[in-house]
């Protein structure tokens, strides 16, 4: 049975946009490693569209940039939308009964696979769907933005905390 995660960068204050915080090139090469292991990913409609950026080259990418779009171009998506009428390369849509359709992903597949994005994590969260939370805690504080959790905070229970870089910590959670 496949298992739900929910990794994602976020500033001390819960935010999770990544533009004020993007990850040096060892959390990096660990995000690279991260996706290279993944059954696939999960993603609602604007994180994917954020996430198309990977699917062409781009003359200037370093090798860990072109390592990362190799890595996420070759694992299968996911894509939960209702507006959306097609998907990209390695992408299937879900655009009906959420529930039935992660179920059946978890049922058939086996490893892990992320859901990106905290609107769709929320929606699985209120499924009872995601099997673990992973906060990647930067030393950063936002003021305003995404919230990791964009709904009142499932009852989580501490099962991990890694130091990933010298400035950034990961925080395991399953639910309680």
């Amino acid at each position: 049975m496949a298992k739900l995660v929910v990794a994602l960068n976020q500033s001390l204050d819960g935010y999770v946009d990544h533009e004020p915080f993007a990850p040096d090139a060892v959390l990096f090469r660990h995000w690279v490693e991260f996706v290279r292991g993944l059954t696939g990913s999960l993603y609602g409609r604007r994180m994917y569209e954020v996430m198309r950026y990977w699917d062409e080259d781009h003359p200037e990418w370093t090798p860990n940039l072109r390592d990362f779009a190799a890595a996420w171009r070759s694992q299968p998506k996911w894509v939960v939308s209702r507006s959306l009428k097609s998907v990209g390369p390695n992408a299937t849509l879900v655009a009906d009964d959420l529930e039935a359709a992660i179920r059946g992903l978890k049922a058939e597949l086996t490893g892990e696979i992320q859901v990106g994005g905290p609107e769709l994590a929320q929606s699985l969260t209120d499924l009872g769907l995601v099997d673990e939370y992973r906060l990647y805690l930067h030393p950063v504080v936002l003021g305003g933005g995404k919230p990791f959790f964009s709904a009142a905070r499932p009852p989580l229970r501490l099962v991990a905390s890694d130091l990933i870089t010298d400035q950034v910590i990961r925080l395991t959670y399953i639910p309680a």
